[in-house]
């Protein structure tokens, strides 16, 4: 069967004699599966009500592990955010019911963000979302072909870190 990639390599092999036609195989499908991969996710985000950017901070507090707690200084660090534009945005969050900022007990000038049931919530119904739409594409390949391309592309990644 033909896709997109191969209709790409066929029309660059005439025009460029030194293309690697392989290569450039590889590196189409994994841009075609990427813009896929990204729209799928606008339109779940967008199904559920979320922003990328709400969508991280859940993810980020989820990932700290219980109670889901962080500061927004640690927040705002792993954002790329200052803690200005980061309090901004969580008060949308906060009124979402998502998030909670708590004082801590120990030092009232402190405060601490953490995700609330609603937040988990929807969280899980999002990633559940995606999930669902990772394993119909994936459900193509038997399981021995997933783990060799997921180990293939780890190898691939690795070496993105060896270029520094």
């Amino acid at each position: 069967m033909e896709d997109a990639a191969d209709r790409h390599v066929d029309i660059w092999a005439h025009e460029l004699a030194a293309l690697d036609p392989v290569a450039e195989a590889i590196f189409v499908r994994l841009s075609i599966l990427a813009r896929h991969q990204a729209r799928r996710r606008r339109e779940g985000l967008a199904a559920g009500g979320l922003q990328y950017w709400q969508l991280k901070v859940l993810l980020l507090l989820r990932r700290s592990g219980p109670p889901y707690t962080l500061s927004p200084s640690e927040l705002a660090s792993q954002t790329g955010l200052t803690r200005g534009a980061l309090s901004a945005r969580l008060a949308a969050i906060e009124e979402a019911g998502w998030i909670v900022r708590e004082p801590d007990a120990a030092d009232r000038r402190r405060v601490h963000v953490r995700l609330t049931e609603s937040g988990n919530a929807t969280l899980e119904r999002h990633l559940g979302g995606e999930e669902r739409g990772e394993a119909a594409l994936l459900a193509r390949l038997s399981p021995r072909e997933r783990r060799t391309l997921a180990d293939l592309l780890r190898k691939m990644v690795l070496a993105t870190a060896d270029d520094g």
